[in-house]
């Protein structure tokens, strides 16, 4: 494999999720390592945008709200238009809920299930039929991530349908990578452990909560979104290229223990 293979220079990624976050620090970590993004999200992504230019890359934001099929293919197309085509696709956009399984609603269910599930098979079947048309073009090799979660292992409490969306990504993660290995398309997933993110900034502030997951955490620490950006950049580089249909765990040993 001649050069560096985590280069990935002249690439050209789709992120999903991309405002703030963990989606923030895979765009920022794909950008250092070479690549050009769209940035899709239904609220603006302008700090990441900045970010990902002030490492020498260009970014185009795509306003989107995914929580149904409607936007796909007018995502996809602008992507391909802003950037001459899509190598990296990575699904971090995803919602939850919480509430009891003796209590939680359809809606609940459908709003979760609908974003993290279908939309996410939907933009990567959109996605994928691109890329494997690029494959038989130019020989590249596309490369898909989706973000899933500890509950892809272990099923939590009062999310149900959040658990049951994260499990469905770990199946399709394995499914996609049994179809399209020969097509010249890697699929493969990051399961976050806990992250320092705004979304988790009422566990850290618990003091309760954060000692119990610190306690069970091997690593001592929350994972910053950097962290999951260095898994994200290994899956989506050439370093990657015989790895297919797993499931990275980035937790701090969570699993482990």
């Amino acid at each position: 494999m001649a050069g560096n293979p985590f280069d990935l220079a002249g690439r050209k990624a789709m992120v999903t999720g991309a405002n703030t976050g963990i989606g923030q620090g895979i765009a920022v970590a794909l950008a250092r390592a070479g690549a050009d993004l769209a940035l899709v999200g239904r609220s603006a992504a302008s700090e990441t945008l900045a970010l990902v230019e002030s490492e020498g890359r260009k970014a185009v934001q795509i306003r989107a709200d995914l929580s149904s099929t409607a936007p796909v293919a007018d995502v996809v197309a602008q992507a391909v238009e802003a950037l001459g085509r899509i190598d990296i696709l990575v699904n971090n956009a995803g919602i939850i809920r919480r509430e009891d399984a003796l209590e939680f609603t359809e809606a609940d269910w459908d709003a979760v299930m609908d974003t993290n599930l279908k939309v996410l098979f939907f933009l990567t079947q959109a996605v994928g039929r691109h890329m494997v048309d690029w494959a038989s073009q130019s020989g590249d090799r596309g490369k898909i991530v989706n973000i899933a979660s500890m509950l892809t292992f272990q099923g939590g409490i009062r999310v149900p349908s959040y658990t049951a969306s994260k499990s469905g990504v770990g199946g399709l993660t394995k499914l996609l990578a049994n179809e399209w290995a020969t097509k010249g398309i890697n699929v493969n997933a990051i399961a976050p452990g806990y992250i320092a993110t705004n979304n988790t900034a009422a566990l850290q502030a618990d003091e309760t909560r954060n000692r119990q997951i610190m306690e069970r955490i091997p690593e001592g620490r929350w994972g910053d979104p950097s962290d999951i950006g260095g898994a994200a950049v290994f899956l989506s580089s050439r370093a990657a290229d015989y790895v297919q249909g797993h499931i990275l765990a980035v937790d701090g040993g969570w699993l482990a223990r």
